[in-house]
Parts: structure tokens; sequence; C-alpha cells
């Protein structure tokens, strides 16, 4: 698939895996973190214009609502810019959200799409059968001005998924099972291929979630087929024209996986990195926690917390656990508040944020002391990743992290139910 949609955007026949090629883009993100560095890259290479006002966006979310004076000074420089250069996808405190919730929600991205993003997990948009990675924010320059970016074709891993999910098991565990059972390198620089006739049983969100965590197992990309479940999706969200990419029947693949998905079971990444997977039914002995983080890029949609809601209803928080939920949108915000979701989580004893990554690279709305445990629904727990150098990050789905909330301790839904 990834193979075909970089042919037509590069206006070639066909590509072969090494081959470098020149692609036109769809769409080139940044956010207050990685933009400002584009931005003064750019002034450096003597650019004046972008390619299309229509076809870049900068979205404040990292650092923002800003938590210091540096952080107002970078989100400052990007609203100038977007003004200056009439950038229309520019969201800020009060229309933003977590980018890659963000941008499918607004229906900036849609399958067929080649989209680049100075951020690592811009591969999330392959679930709607994009096109879709991380880049420098060099690179990110360069495609704002010309509209076009270089690439080595990556070759592709085969994710055969049959089978259906268990009552609370998600995306979420599937990617992690996939991270633990190939590594954090199992897929460098290789294009994750999710196909089979378990893909129709995943939600979008399922889909958004793994295709999100592909850059985790080293992948250059993950990436879903069109079905009817994504046109659906895409014409709720903008609506915006759309290509369906499908793979040979003989397409070459470097690997091929078969995974039953309901043989996963509810999965927790330990510390100090993704593929450090271990099931919450073979721990033995109680891994006690200090903070639960429900939100972020990979699991902040409004699926995830009607999830966690449903686990928490009518229940308290532990005593010595804090517990911070984000809506990773507004929109998604406004829902939850529509629903009673956030009610659920403040009886519970849950504080709710605005939209925000905050605590996911510990930035802010969440960091963690020396020694502390955090449960988290983010996608990384290296070393230092949400505070002291000495603390720990589990990454769980939403459900195993309220489920956690609730005991103090990481545990399955199963426990509180």
């Amino acid at each position: 698939m990834t193979q075909k949609i970089l042919a037509k955007h590069a206006g070639l026949t066909e590509v072969k895996a090494g081959q470098l090629i020149f692609a036109n883009l769809d769409m080139v993100l940044g956010n207050d973190i990685t933009s400002p560095v584009a931005v003064a890259e750019y002034g450096k290479l003597g650019f004046d214009g972008v390619f299309d006002t229509k076809k870049v966006a900068m979205v404040m979310d990292h650092f923002a609502p800003n938590k210091d004076i540096k952080a107002a000074e970078q989100c400052k420089m990007c609203r100038t810019f977007c003004r200056e250069k009439h950038i229309e996808n520019f969201y800020d405190v009060g229309k933003m959200g977590v980018e890659h919730a963000l941008l499918p929600e607004k229906g900036l991205v849609t399958a067929g799409d080649v989209v680049i993003g100075a951020d690592s997990h811009t591969c999330t948009y392959g679930a709607l059968g994009a096109f879709s990675t991380g880049v420098g924010s060099t690179d990110m320059a360069c495609g704002m001005a010309t509209g076009k970016a270089w690439f080595k074709v990556p070759s592709a891993i085969k994710f055969n998924l049959t089978g259906k999910l268990n009552p609370w098991v998600s995306g979420k565990d599937v990617i992690l099972h996939i991270i633990g059972m190939i590594g954090v390198d199992g897929a460098l620089y290789q294009s994750m291929e999710f196909s089979g006739e378990g893909v129709h049983s995943l939600s979008v969100s399922d889909r958004l979630c793994i295709a999100n965590m592909a850059i985790e197992a080293g992948g250059k990309n993950g990436i879903f087929p069109v079905d009817d479940l994504t046109i659906e999706y895409l014409k709720a969200h903008g609506n915006k024209p759309y290509t369906i990419f499908e793979a040979d029947e003989d397409a070459e693949y470097t690997a091929v996986y078969d995974i039953d998905l309901s043989t996963i079971e509810p999965t927790v990444a330990f510390p100090h990195l993704p593929e450090n997977t271990h099931t919450v039914s073979s721990i033995q002995d109680p891994i006690y926690i200090d903070q639960v983080v429900i939100g972020s890029c990979t699991n902040g949609r409004l699926e995830d917390l009607r999830i966690a809601a449903e686990i928490m209803k009518g229940k308290q928080v532990a005593d010595g656990v804090r517990c911070i939920v984000i809506p990773a949108t507004q929109k998604i915000y406004s829902d939850a508040m529509d629903e009673g979701l956030l009610k659920i989580f403040i009886d519970a004893g849950a504080a709710v944020s605005t939209p925000t990554c905050g605590p996911c690279l510990g930035g802010h709305m969440g960091i963690l002391a020396k020694g502390e445990r955090a449960v988290a629904t983010t996608n990384r727990n290296f070393v230092g990743r949400m505070g002291h150098p000495e603390s720990e990050v589990y990454l769980a789905s939403p459900a195993v992290a309220a489920a956690s909330a609730l005991t103090g301790k990481i545990s399955e839904p199963k426990e509180v139910l």
C-alpha cells in the first residue's frame, strides 16, 4: 500500500524498496516544539511563502497552555508565522487538541494522502489509509515551502489479523503485543501493513492507536486498508476526497506475522521500553502506583474515555493515586461533557484537563518525582520520559489504566467490575 501511494505522489508507475524519490505532499504538520525550529530554518533558507496555505498545519499542544516563558515564546513564534503566511490550519488554546487526534477529526488527512509531520507519531494517519511519517524540522521547513519531500521507499512487513478482540481488550493491547513480539527495532524503516479479516472488527480508534505506535517498533509508518468503517469515518469528518490504494495479491514482504486477536490479553509495557511487555495476568507481585494518566495522541479519544468511565463510574480513585484525564481535543472534551463522562471522572476523584500533550513528554500537568510510578495510556516509557530519571512509566490501555487508578496497583478491569 505504501509503495503504491508513494509512486503516485512521485509521478511514477511503481517504486521499489530502497529507491530514493521526491514526492508531492498533501499535508505538512508541526507543533509548538518542532515548528519554531522549522520556522528558523525556513528563514535561513530564504523561503518566502508556503506552497499551499490549506496544506500546512500547526498545532499548539505540547507545552500548551503555555507552562513557562519559553513555551509562550515558542507559541508566539508559531502564531506570528502562521498569521504572516496566512496559514489556515493554526490551532491554539481553546481551539486546539493533541495534533494526531485533531487532524483526523478536522478531516485534514484522508486515504491516499502523503503526510509529513515534525513529530514522530505522525504515523497515526495510516489508520485512514494514508502514508504518514515523522520528519525533522528542516524537512518540515522545506515541505512547507515547496510541497515536496524526499523519501527512501520502505520495504514492508505484513501483519495478518484474524479473530476478534475480547471485552476490555483494545488496539493498545494489540500494538503492545506486537512490539513485545518483534521489538523496538523489529520494523526498522519498514512499513507496518495491517490486513486480514480481523481488521474489520477493529474500530477506527483502535486503528489510530495501533498506527500511532508503529514508530515504537522502529517503523517508517503503519497503514491499514480502507474499508467501509474508514469511509464512514472520512465522510463524517470533512469528507475530503480520498483515493483507495490496495496491496497486490503477490506483494513482497520482508516478513509476515499471523495474529489471532482473540488470543490477546490486557498487556502492559514495563519500564523502560515499549517492547518490555507483560500480560497483566502474568504479574505475580503487586505493582503499586502513584499516578495514572488517561489521554494523549494514542488514547485520548472519546471511545477511550467511554471505556475508562464505564470502569470508574460510581467508584473512587485509590488513596495516594493521582488520576489525570486529558481529552485529546476540544470536541472530545465537549462530547465527553455532554455524555456525563467528565462528571464520572471528577466524582471518582480524578482531575480533568484541557487538551494537551503535557505529561506524555514530561512537559507539565503530571510530572513524576524520584521513585514514583505511573500507568499511562501514552506511547513511550523511556528513562525520564514523564519526569525524574528514577521514575517509572508503565504503558497500558484506558481499561487497564482506569482499573489501576481504582486499585492503586496495575490491575485488569475484571478486578474492579
